[in-house]
């Protein structure tokens, strides 16, 4: 049988957890986007997210305030990267505290952080969104939408 004959089922497969953060898929269903836009460098609407997912209709903003949380995931998240290149650094090219080479490091990690805080804020609020809302089989039936949510203080903080 030919790929391009088969009919999608959406419950042939779970997509994996890792590949869907990566990738900011709906937390619900892993299929549908949450930013409007796919570029992150594009530095007027990189954080737009939709309302609700376009694939399941999950409610991505679950009450007033819920992504004032992903300040915490985004600090360990740049924590780690930091580690990392440190650990990178040390092994490639060496610490010594008779030369200058930790400024160097310093100055070059800190260039990355800006450069990839873009991506950061958006896999911090990914993260956030998968501890909150799970992995759900039957997502083709309708969302709830959360008891918590009040429209009219939606975007007033």
């Amino acid at each position: 049988m030919c790929a391009a004959n088969k009919v999608y089922d959406h419950h042939d497969h779970k997509p994996s957890l890792i590949g869907s953060v990566l990738r900011n898929k709906c937390s619900r269903c892993r299929r549908g986007n949450l930013y409007k836009y796919s570029n992150p460098y594009r530095l007027k609407h990189f954080m737009e997210m939709y309302d609700k997912c376009p694939v399941c209709g999950q409610q991505f903003e679950i009450e007033v305030g819920f992504f004032y949380g992903t300040g915490f995931v985004s600090y360990a998240l740049s924590v780690a990267l930091c580690v990392a290149t440190f650990v990178a650094w040390k092994v490639l090219i060496g610490m010594s505290l008779h030369d200058n080479r930790v400024f160097w490091w310093m100055g070059i990690n800190g260039v990355l952080l800006v450069l990839m805080q873009p991506l950061l804020m958006r896999l911090s609020r990914t993260i956030w969104l998968y501890f909150f809302v799970w992995y759900d089989p039957n997502w083709i039936e309708e969302a709830k939408t959360p008891e918590r949510t009040n429209l009219s203080l939606k975007n007033d903080w």
